[in-house]
């Protein structure tokens, strides 16, 4: 049974809550058939032709967790092409995530071909993330639209259970929320099964535990995914 998801009044937002703290370490990520191969992929970047990447996914399945991972591990460095920047140096490995909004903006098209060119010629590594195929996004840079559809790309699947239980799992411990196994079964057996509705569940359970100053239960799920 798929959820609609219902919309929250604007004073019920207006309760005092946490910062959310996003965990981006490596033992926060929950590896699964969904993700692996993009894992292992990114574990062994000697095997990207031509040094570079493209992490493609839909929204909240973990592409910037993986990227994050990555960037700490590799002693890398993320630039975002929509900001000026200075070129890296020589040999650098370079993370730019949502490449898609990248798309269509000439400047920033332009900042990211000449980041590709310069990387290729000093032996950099460029590591990027998408939820929009490369073909799809509307880039209109010709050059640049070429050198990112000769980047080879893996893909991380829409998730299974085991996926999307960590996913949910997480989303509750970023907001610093425990709800009990049996919420959290009953919501894996009801919601759409997309990383992005795992996100919007718990933000809506969030709102309204704060405003009823009630733990998340099974009853409050049920109002949400009804």
């Amino acid at each position: 049974m798929k959820q609609t998801l219902k919309t929250t009044k604007m004073s019920e937002q207006l309760n005092f809550k946490l910062p959310i703290k996003v965990a981006y370490e490596r033992h926060a990520f929950f590896v699964s058939e969904a993700n692996k191969n993009s894992v292992a992929i990114l574990e062994d970047c000697t095997t990207w032709p031509q040094g570079k990447m493209i992490v493609l996914g839909p929204k909240a399945s973990g592409k910037s967790h993986l990227l994050k991972i990555w960037l700490n591990e590799k002693d890398a460095q993320s630039i975002d092409p929509l900001r000026d920047f200075d070129q890296p140096e020589a040999g650098a490995k370079i993370v730019v995530d949502n490449l898609q909004r990248v798309a269509g903006i000439g400047l920033a098209e332009t900042r990211l071909f000449h980041l590709h060119n310069h990387l290729q010629s000093t032996g950099g590594l460029l590591l990027m993330a998408s939820s929009i195929a490369v073909r799809q996004a509307g880039f209109r840079l010709s050059d640049l639209l070429s050198r990112l559809e000769g980047t080879s790309c893996t893909k991380i699947d829409r998730p299974d259970d085991a996926l999307l239980h960590a996913v949910l799992l997480k989303a509750f411990m970023d907001r610093q929320l425990s709800p009990s196994p049996e919420v959290l079964a009953y919501i894996l057996k009801n919601m759409d099964r997309s990383f992005d509705a795992a996100g919007d569940i718990v933000a809506q359970l969030d709102v309204q535990s704060m405003s009823t100053k009630r733990p998340i239960t099974r009853a409050m799920a049920a109002s949400i995914l009804t």
